[in-house]
């Protein structure tokens, strides 16, 4: 293990869009509002409330638990209204299926980043409902739109050791070798974001803590070699053997291997998803352990409306919430 950490860590993977993340001696997170029933009032209480915690530069990213294209449209005119309202230097994600990504892109819904789930295979590529050539139009779509300000990374993509196994499309190759072939899928595009849902499948392929944090740790260090700005859902599912010490204990590797971003949920419990990832507070303990800091332009975005500020790794905290922002509660 300690060689995937010190090798990831002398890797480097910068990409920007309104914000620069995978700067050394930063940590990004993406916050995660999802809701059960895409309840505007639901989501908007958990974007605020990771906003205090000093996440979401990363990305704001809603999973929708209704996929048809009028919600993921109202969904993205939510997050781009709290985004242009607040003046936020971040990104706006809903992640839906490629294709609808691009029916909404032609009729110009305000995308930031274009989402999809890839394999390692063909075959289970085509078991996403996905090409190569299906990327490249949504890739060449979310670009059209031309909404990053001091980039034009504009492609998310999601991994996880196991996807091919699980559709009978990994061909007895293992389950490491076609994740890693998943990375050079997602390198063609120049993704902002890449992360491995690590232990989201379940204990069919990954059965425990040990080899969900092994297995992370795999996914870093060979993404970063292949040049890929690597994150991680560092999560697990009821039905596995591990807990949230085993959680802990990988979040805090990923810090010393410089992961690029992590996830920020609601007390780490995805109430749409239903399984266990790492909370906004998790993000918190990181910085202030190691002296990471948030993107520089959300850094400075926190500190400027009053939020917190920080220095290497202590957080200084207002003595309130800033005005703007305790507006909302009374309404």
């Amino acid at each position: 293990n300690q060689d995937l950490i010190y090798v990831a860590s002398k890797c480097e993977v910068v990409t920007q869009f309104r914000n620069t993340i995978g700067l050394k001696g930063h940590l990004s997170t993406r916050l995660q509002p999802n809701h059960p029933t895409d309840d505007v009032l639901g989501i908007s209480a958990s974007i605020l409330d990771g906003l205090m915690y000093g996440n979401g530069d990363a990305v704001i990213g809603i999973n929708p638990a209704t996929d048809n294209l009028h919600n993921l449209s109202e969904l993205l005119k939510l997050l781009d209204h709290v985004i242009q309202e607040y003046q936020i230097p971040t990104q706006s994600c809903v992640l839906t299926h490629i294709s609808s990504g691009i029916q909404l892109a032609e009729k110009n819904v305000p995308i930031d980043l274009m989402f999809q789930s890839i394999a390692g295979t063909q075959l289970a590529n085509e078991g996403f409902g996905i090409s190569l050539d299906l990327i490249q139009e949504g890739y060449d779509a979310t670009l059209s739109l031309k909404r990053g300000t001091i980039g034009q990374n504009v492609m998310y993509f999601e991994t996880g050791q196991g996807s091919a196994l699980s559709s009978n499309a990994h061909h007895g190759v293992d389950q490491q070798t076609l994740e890693t072939r998943a990375y050079a899928v997602a390198r063609k595009y120049n993704p902002l974001l890449v992360n491995t849902v690590v232990g989201f499948i379940g204990p069919e392929y990954l059965f425990n803590g040990k080899q969900i944090i092994r297995a992370g740790l795999e996914d870093h260090f060979c993404g970063k070699l292949l040049g890929v700005p690597m994150g991680c859902d560092i999560c697990y599912t009821n039905h596995a053997d591990a807990d949230q010490n085993d959680m802990d204990v990988l979040l805090t590797l990923f810090g010393a291997a410089g992961i690029n971003f992590i996830m920020g949920i609601p007390g780490s419990d995805d109430v749409m998803l239903n399984y266990q990832t790492t909370s906004f507070h998790d993000a918190l303990y990181l910085r202030q352990l190691l002296g990471l800091k948030p993107a520089p332009e959300f850094s400075a975005w926190l500190e400027q409306q009053g939020i917190f500020k920080q220095q290497n790794s202590q957080i200084c905290w207002a003595d309130h919430m800033p005005d703007q922002f305790s507006r909302l509660l009374m309404n």
